[in-house]
């Protein structure tokens, strides 16, 4: 036998040496920890989506979230219940929305501006009055027949008497109340309260008969109730000022 000639190695203090054998269980150890870590995940649940952009996340967020308020109303929801919907965890959602309230009136903002912007469009579809007061009753009803759950959140909240909340509706409705009075007063040559005040009426007439058609759940044909209220509508607009 021949004696081993190696010199010793001297390790500085706190080093510790790995065996080969030792980093290839290591290894083998860790690799099996992360073949199990999906299942858990998703037997507890957790599975979470894709990474997606801001503003795609965003919106996810925000269509889960008008599901849920629709559901439950403001005070019923819960951030557990949205983050849950919208298949992200809590702190994900936070990072987009600090607080339930947050949430809420990102997506209030959200469905006026679309309303809004549906009125003002059919009042400039055409110069024909006639056909202006036909456009924004068919755009009305067609906002609330594309998404009854945006329609519900904005008109139907229980948190509708929250003065946030109610002046966003005032500036809606002063919107488009003022957009259709400014059509009358050119048309009629009426005073700007008095047109203010049609104009209110035309506005107040669309959301309530809207609303009703609504709770008919399909049983009157969306045409036909538009046609209706349209009608209605000119017929008493077109009557000024030829009456005293």
């Amino acid at each position: 036998m021949y004696a081993c000639r190696c010199r010793p190695v001297i390790l500085p203090p706190g080093r510790v040496v790995i065996t080969a054998k030792e980093r290839r269980q290591t290894v083998a150890d860790g690799t099996r920890a992360n073949d199990g870590a999906p299942a858990r995940q998703e037997r507890a649940g957790t599975t979470r989506s894709p990474r997606l952009p801001r503003d795609e996340r965003r919106a996810q967020l925000l269509n889960a979230a008008l599901e849920v308020f629709v559901s439950n109303g403001f005070h019923g929801a819960a951030m557990d219940e949205i983050a849950e919907a919208a298949h992200v965890s809590k702190p994900v959602l936070y990072q987009h929305f600090p607080s339930k309230r947050e949430l809420y009136m990102a997506l209030l903002d959200s469905h006026l501006a679309t309303l809004t912007q549906l009125m003002l469009d059919a009042l400039n579809s055409t110069t024909d009055n006639k056909e202006r007061v036909k456009a924004v009753m068919r755009a009305y009803y067609r906002f609330i027949a594309d998404d009854d759950q945006a329609h519900r959140l904005v008109f139907e909240s229980d948190l509708i008497n929250d003065p946030d909340v109610s002046s966003r509706l005032e500036t809606f409705n002063k919107t488009f109340a003022d957009a259709v009075a400014h059509v009358i007063a050119e048309d009629t040559k009426l005073p700007p309260l008095e047109a203010q005040l049609l104009g209110r009426g035309l506005a107040g007439m669309a959301q309530v008969s809207a609303r009703y058609w609504l709770e008919t759940d399909g049983n009157l044909d969306l045409d036909v109730a538009s046609d209706l209220i349209y009608r209605l509508a000119w017929r008493g607009i077109s009557r000024f000022p030829k009456e005293s």
